[in-house]
């Protein structure tokens, strides 16, 4: 039995598929490389991984610093909404227990023309539901700044599926069409009619 191999040149990440054909006349076993087949399913399992190596896989090279441009924007408002929320919950919460160790909402009046003697009498009431307002305003914005950067990360990997999907997608550079005189079937009555046929050609 002779054993005869097709050689051909591999690329760098291209994936074969190796087919053992046996040829009972000859008792021969060929192997052979089918075509080269590109996977949507890897190209999902990337960018899961690794945001932004799935459209590296694609040869989407472009898509990548726009991906991450998103992930820094979301990251930056991540952390900007999280440390305001935490420093107004801080406050928000000694003001009400008014334990007199513990203020950290003096910061607040930093930049307001109350003094600590206004919010603890007659501004009470306004300064409290202020300390209330802001800090449900920069949780609102953490929360959807985190909703934000998950639907990137899924909207990456669906990205990198479809371009899988399109990657060997053979379009014809011929796309063009027609209008020309034609001669119509003959009807029973009128015998052959003439006419126009719009061809389009791709």
């Amino acid at each position: 039995m002779s054993l005869l191999w097709s050689m051909f040149p591999v690329l760098a990440g291209a994936q074969y598929q190796d087919t053992l054909a046996v040829t009972p006349s000859q008792n021969e076993v060929v192997l052979v490389f089918d075509d080269y087949k590109h996977s949507p399913h890897k190209a999902s399992i990337y960018s899961a991984v690794f945001p932004g190596m799935g459209q590296i896989y694609n040869k989407k090279y472009w898509k990548v610093p726009i991906l991450y441009g998103g992930i820094g924007g979301f990251a930056y408002a991540i952390h900007f909404n999280s440390k305001y929320y935490n420093r107004y919950r801080s406050a928000y919460r000694d003001f009400l227990i008014r334990d007199p160790g513990n203020t950290s909402y003096e910061w607040v009046l930093r930049r307001s023309p109350l003094t600590l003697d206004d919010v603890h009498g007659p501004y009470a009431d306004w300064f409290q539901r202020a300390l209330d307002n802001k800090r449900r305003y920069y949780k609102r914005y953490r929360d959807l700044s985190y909703i934000g950067m998950a639907a990137l990360y899924v909207l990456n990997i669906i990205d990198a599926t479809i371009d899988a999907h399109f990657y060997d997608f053979d379009i014809s550079d011929d796309l063009s069409f027609r209008l020309e005189p034609v001669v119509l079937q003959p009807f029973p009555d009128t015998g052959n009619a003439f006419g126009f046929q719009l061809r389009l050609q791709f």
